[in-house]
């Protein structure tokens, strides 16, 4: 682990190491961030893509399997940016070298960019839904409203310190409330389940489409869609171990919870609008309400990463300022864009960081000395190359093996390619 104590005014802070004095976070608040960042409407969207592809057993074992893979790979890099106590564009910067690196320290910004605008679209779309349970808040001008509102409580949180949210509000009001809502959302729909034969919806077969490996991809992409903030968190930690505990520990539960809620909704309330089926259960207003509320840490979380990755290529412009700024276009964007047609292009661009974190975690997973590493030299050919070639695999996965997943084969490749090759890119530095 770093230990810097201090950093002089203006420096990039990055791809500095993080003080000694900022880092605040135990593996408990790692562990509640993480609970935290990983439940969400569109996790339980996805979740319910699962079925009737695949029968419920088979369900439940994807889902189990993916969410401790993926988030292992989380807490793994988690562990990486404790250490080192630099952020993701520190990582990106270390791995494949300075000058290189900003090209996916911008693709990352693009991406975040587009997430967040996705999520405040989520988070107004959750709330005109609820709002027209009591025949109101109908037509543009209450679209509008509910957008621009949502994008001021962004805007207001970029403002303030993202530590006192995590240690002061998160873990100990927001994550409870969001908690119960689970539980009670859980035991709603489990009533339902075993009012309609909760032995046959759990033997219930699959009508086939989708496979074993594909169905695993898809579970691994909600947290591997985090690999490229979780750093950005990580730093602040005092331990790499409880970083590495805290975030495998929280994202786990709440992709495993996330994705089973789901399959239970559509196997108990088939609809085509998961929100809806939410309603329809007993208390489900509130229940849906606070997760709504929820939703709002993964729109800041999107944003807080973006601000720290912009930050590192204009240093001049601190963490707040490109926060603020991003939340403010972010917001724009979402009353304008039709988020349905961007959303394969969004998905495109997450496709990069399979294969670029598996090069990452070849390279700095077992390094002492990353944070050196940073202004090493300005292009890494063989980082480089092997990224590319992943991102290669991925796409070509995904045309011609569909049945294989893409995650999964591009990051054992990169991961496997760049751990062989390790002393040479080093040797090269």
């Amino acid at each position: 682990m770093a230990t810097q104590t201090s950093l002089s005014p203006g420096a990039n802070t990055a791809l500095t190491p993080l003080p000694d004095a900022q880092r605040l976070f135990g593996w408990r608040e790692h562990a509640s961030l993480w609970l935290s960042l990983g439940v969400g409407l569109l996790v339980m969207q996805i979740g319910a893509y699962l079925v009737p592809a695949l029968g419920t057993k088979a369900a439940a074992l994807v889902i189990v399997l993916g969410s401790v893979l993926g988030a292992g790979l989380l807490a793994w890099t988690a562990k990486i940016g404790c250490d080192s106590g630099l952020s993701s564009a520190g990582l990106m910067h270390a791995t494949y070298g300075s000058s290189f690196a900003r090209l996916p320290v911008l693709l990352n910004i693009v991406q975040l960019v587009g997430w967040t605008t996705f999520e405040l679209v989520v988070m107004r779309d959750g709330t005109l839904a609820m709002a027209r349970q009591g025949g109101g808040f109908q037509g543009a001008p209450w679209t509008l409203a509910t957008t621009l509102l949502w994008g001021a409580v962004i805007i207001a949180l970029m403002a303030g310190s993202m530590v006192t949210l995590v240690r002061k509000f998160i873990g100990r009001y927001g994550l409870p409330l969001v908690m119960a809502s689970l539980v009670w959302l859980t035991w709603q729909f489990l009533l339902k389940a075993n009012a309609q034969g909760l032995s046959a919806l759990w033997n219930r077969p699959g009508e086939g489409g989708m496979g074993m490996l594909s169905a695993l991809d898809l579970v691994i992409a909600m947290p591997v869609s985090w690999l490229p903030l979780v750093a950005d968190f990580s730093r602040h930690g005092r331990d790499g171990k409880g970083a590495l505990r805290g975030t495998w520990l929280g994202y786990a539960v709440a992709n495993i919870w996330c994705y089973a809620l789901g399959v239970l909704v559509t196997l108990t309330t088939p609809s085509a609008d998961l929100v809806a089926a939410l309603l329809v259960a007993q208390g489900g207003l509130i229940a849906l309400s606070l997760i709504l509320i929820d939703e709002v840490d993964n729109a800041y979380g999107d944003v807080y990463s973006g601000a720290v990755a912009g930050h590192s290529m204009l240093p001049r412009w601190s963490i707040r300022q490109w926060g603020v700024g991003m939340a403010v276009v972010c917001t724009a964007l979402a009353t304008v864009l039709p988020m349905h047609s961007l959303e394969p292009f969004l998905l495109m661009l997450s496709s990069v960081f399979v294969p670029l974190y598996g090069v990452i975690l070849a390279r700095l997973g077992n390094a002492s000395n990353v944070a050196n590493l940073v202004s090493a030299r300005k292009v890494n050919p063989s980082a480089v190359g092997i990224w590319f070639t992943g991102i290669a695999c991925y796409h070509l996965c995904a045309q011609f093996a569909p049945d294989f997943g893409s995650a999964l084969p591009s990051l054992a490749l990169t991961f496997t390619l760049a751990a062989l090759t390790r002393n040479a890119g080093r040797s090269a530095q």
